[in-house]
C-alpha cells in the first residue's frame, strides 16, 4: 500500500522577521526547479533543521544532503526567536521554570551544556560573527513581590543543584537595564544570547560545501515509492531514501500527532535605531536579556551595534491557535500590550518608535515533550520544541540526525526516554480553554 502524506497548510507569520531586517540583505539560495535524488533530505532551515545537516554531513561524509525551506532563512520563526540558547531547565509551565526534579534537571542541564559546546564549534568552524553567539547569561526579571518570591524558589533549587547564580537587587537591575521597574533579578551565567537571524545564516553559509540548500520552497507533501520518498514542491521532485521533518508545529500539517500540539502564536517588537540622547536618558548596559520570573511574564533585550543596532526588543501577548496563524486582531492587540510594556519599563523613551512588530509560531505538548524518533519507515522527527527553539531545536535536530544514521548518543537517548504527547480536549473546547487560561495567567502576570 502506497503511503502519501499531503500538507493541509503551508507556514504564515505576520509582520517582518526584524532580526533579519536589521541585517540587511541577503541573496537566498535559489528554490528547487527541477527533480534530483538525495540520501537525506531535510524539511525546514531553522535551527533544528541546521543542525539536523550538520550533524548527518559530520557522521556521513560524501552522502547527498538535501535541505529545503518553505522561506527565506532567517526570516521564519528561527529568525522571529528571542535569541536565547539557555543551559538551565526552562519549563514554561512551572510556576518558576524548575523541571520536575532534580535528577531529569541535572540531566538536561549535561545535555543542554553539550548541545552549546556544539553550537560553539559551528561557530568557530563555520567563521560565525561571535557578536551572534554571546555567552553571557541572562536574568531572571522580577517586578512585584510574588515573582521576586518565584526568583527565591528557583535560586533553592540552582542551589539543590550545585548551580551558581547571582541574585540582583533593584539597583543592580537598574544599573544593568537602566529601568528602575525591577524588584530584583536572579542571573545565570550559562545562556548564550543570539543574534538568531544571523546566527542561522551563518549555518547555512558554513553548510553550503557539503549540503544543497533550497529556499522558498515549501514542501506540499510526499509518497513512498518502492524504497524511497519522493517530495513533492511546486517546481520539482525530491527523491530520497530517508527524511528529516524539522518544521516543528507543522509535522501536524502533514497528519503527523494530531490533536496532541499546541500551536501558540507569540508577539514582538522592535525599537527603531536609538539615537545619542535616548542612549543618554537609558544608560545601563549594552547587551542584556531579561526574562521573566514569572513565565507567562514579558521578556526583553537590548543589543548594541554588533548586534543589529541599538536597539530593545519586547516580547509578551499569547493566543492559542490550531490553525497556526496570528489574526489582525491579535496583532493589534498585541502591538499596544507591548507599547505599555515598554513604556512602564521605559517612561524616559516615550518618544522611541517601535520599527517592527511581528508574530512567531511556538508548538509545545501537554506534558513539555518534543516529538522525536522514526515516526514512519525512513521519516524522522525533530520537532516540538516547548518554546525553546535555539536550545531544544539544536538537540532534536541532532537527535533526528543520528538516529536516521543509526547512531546512539545521550542526545538520542534522551529523548527516547519520553513519552507521547498528551492528546489535548477536541476542538473547540481545547482553543477556549487555553486561551481562557492563558489571558488568565498573563493577567496574574501582568506586571512582569
Amino acid at each position: 500500500m502506497t503511503k502519501e502524506y499531503s500538507a493541509k497548510r503551508l507556514p504564515k507569520l505576520a509582520g517582518p522577521a526584524a532580526w533579519d531586517e536589521i541585517l540587511g540583505p541577503r541573496t537566498p539560495n535559489p528554490a528547487l526547479d527541477g527533480d534530483r535524488s538525495c540520501d537525506f533530505a531535510i524539511v525546514g532551515a531553522g535551527f533544528a533543521g541546521l543542525y539536523a545537516a550538520r550533524r548527518l554531513a559530520q557522521l556521513n561524509p560524501g552522502a547527498r544532503i538535501v535541505l529545503l525551506d518553505a522561506g527565506c532563512i532567517g526570516k521564519g520563526s528561527a529568525g522571529r526567536n528571542s535569541g536565547f540558547m539557555i543551559d538551565l531547565p526552562h519549563e514554561l509551565t512551572s510556576s518558576n521554570y524548575a523541571g520536575t526534579d532534580e535528577g531529569s534537571d541535572s540531566s538536561l542541564i549535561a545535555l543542554n551544556r553539550w548541545g552549546i559546546g556544539y553550537a560553539r564549534e559551528a561557530v568557530v568552524e563555520y567563521g560565525i560573527d561571535p557578536n551572534y553567539f554571546d555567552p553571557v547569561g541572562k536574568v531572571n526579571g522580577a517586578a512585584a513581590e510574588a515573582s521576586h518570591a518565584q526568583n527565591l524558589s528557583y535560586a533553592k533549587h540552582l542551589e539543590s543543584l550545585g548551580e551558581p547564580y547571582e541574585l540582583l537587587d533593584e539597583k543592580g537591575m537598574f544599573e544593568l537595564t537602566g529601568s528602575h521597574y525591577y524588584r530584583s533579578g536572579l542571573y545565570t551565567p550559562g545562556t548564550v544570547m543570539l543574534q538568531p537571524a544571523g546566527y542561522v545564516r551563518g549555518l547555512a553559509r558554513g553548510l553550503a560545501p557539503l549540503v544543497d540548500i533550497y529556499e522558498n520552497t515549501p514542501v506540499t507533501g510526499f509518497r513512498r515509492e518502492g524504497s524511497a520518498w519522493h517530495i513533492s514542491t511546486p517546481r520539482g521532485r525530491i527523491s530520497a531514501s530517508k527524511i528529516i521533518l524539522a518544521n516543528n508545529g507543522h509535522i501536524e500539517s502533514f497528519g503527523f500527532k494530531r490533536g496532541r500540539l499546541m500551536h501558540i502564536m507569540l508577539f514582538a517588537c522592535m525599537t527603531e535605531e536609538l539615537g545619542p540622547k535616548a542612549l543618554a536618558k537609558l544608560g545601563g548596559r549594552s547587551r542584556w536579556g531579561v526574562t521573566p520570573s514569572d513565565p507567562m511574564g514579558t521578556t526583553m533585550r537590548r543589543i548594541d551595534t554588533g548586534q543589529g543596532g541599538n536597539r530593545i526588543i519586547t516580547r509578551t501577548c499569547a493566543e492559542f491557535r490550531p490553525d497556526m496563524e496570528s489574526t489582525e486582531h491579535g496583532m493589534r492587540r498585541a502591538t499596544e500590550v507591548m507599547r505599555g510594556k515598554f513604556d512602564a519599563r521605559f517612561p524616559n523613551l516615550s518618544e522611541v518608535k517601535m520599527a517592527y512588530v511581528w508574530s512567531g509560531h511556538l508548538c509545545l505538548s501537554k506534558n513539555s515533550v518534543s516529538v522525536t524518533g522514526e515516526i514512519d519507515d525512513g521519516i524522522f522527527a525533530a520537532c516540538c520544541q516547548n518554546g525553546l527553539g535555539a536550545m531544544r531545536g539544536t538537540l532534536t535536530g541532532i537527535c533526528a540526525a543520528e538516529l536516521a544514521s543509526g547512531v546512539s548518543s545521550p542526545v538520542t537517548t534522551f529523548f527516547a526516554r519520553e513519552p507521547e504527547p498528551t492528546r489535548l480536549p477536541p476542538e473547540p473546547i481545547a482553543a477556549i480553554g487555553a486561551n481562557a487560561v492563558i489571558r488568565w495567567k498573563e493577567w496574574l502576570a501582568r506586571k512582569e
